[in-house]
């Protein structure tokens, strides 16, 4: 099983300590790839703050997150299940797993990212800021950049298994899965049913999206479930208390699309 997971958009703060080997990283088909993108994003950040704030879509508030930038092949680093925040992050639980829930999430996820293509949790990365819909001079909108290097490295990575795809659409733009991959791919919705005026009305929920999304990850590590294909993922989602429905039925190459029904958002 492989699952894709966006990135958050807050990272923890940087601390002490070792730099980023880029070398070293996973996935190293995406190392000349990652080379490219770093010295772009520093030496953006290293020269006129107002338009690396503006390249980078930076409100005021945020622009220390240049400078932070200017500093990546400095800054301290850690694995990147630390410095990954946020709504599904804080629901996956990572620090709360015991071992080998933890081990079974060093081999199945992988956490895209405009800067690093896409990164495993024990991957040791400085904290950034670098959406994927970025348009980084001179390399160009990052969703765009990184399809040939993904489109060479992700299939090997997803093997023979099911590949469970809960990223946003933006960094889904980076790789889309094809061929044989793609029909054992699911993507999945979190629709809020809920009754109005007598009727029951279903609704994609946002920030509850992520939450659900992340409690299910955890919930498939935490009981040790591996499901090898899309009806196995439905099995064991049931088996786990989700609600789930098959909105369409993927082909030998079209991706399923799953809806898990909440009734209540937390």
């Amino acid at each position: 099983m492989l699952v894709l997971l966006p990135p958050s958009e807050g990272k923890a703060a940087p601390e002490a300590g070792v730099p980023v080997e880029v070398a070293g990283l996973s996935l190293a088909g995406l190392g000349a790839a990652r080379q490219e993108v770093l010295a772009a994003l520093v030496g953006l950040c290293s020269g006129d703050e107002e338009r690396a704030a503006e390249v980078l879509g930076l409100s005021k508030g945020l622009r220390g997150e240049v400078a932070k930038n200017a500093g990546l092949l400095t800054a301290g680093a850690r694995p990147a299940g630390e410095v990954y925040t946020g709504v599904l992050f804080d629901n996956l639980g990572l620090a709360k797993l015991d071992e080998r829930a933890y081990a079974l999430a060093e081999r199945s996820l992988l956490v895209f990212s405009g800067l690093w293509g896409a990164v495993r949790i024990g991957d040791r990365i400085p904290p950034y800021r670098c959406a994927m819909g970025v348009k980084l001079p001179p390399l160009g909108t990052l969703a765009a950049y990184w399809r040939a290097a993904m489109d060479s490295v992700l299939p090997a990575e997803a093997g023979n298994g099911l590949v469970l795809d809960l990223r946003s659409s933006a960094y889904a733009a980076a790789w889309k899965p094809a061929g044989e991959v793609a029909g054992r791919t699911v993507t999945m919705r979190v629709l809020q049913e809920r009754e109005v005026d007598g009727v029951l009305k279903r609704s994609v929920v946002s920030h509850f999206n992520k939450a659900t999304k992340g409690r299910l990850v955890r919930d498939l590590l935490a009981e040790g479930l591996e499901p090898s294909s899309p009806g196995e993922l439905v099995d064991a989602l049931e088996q786990l208390g989700y609600r789930v429905e098959v909105s369409a039925r993927g082909t030998a190459r079209k991706p399923w699309q799953l809806d898990v029904v909440v009734t209540d958002v937390h």
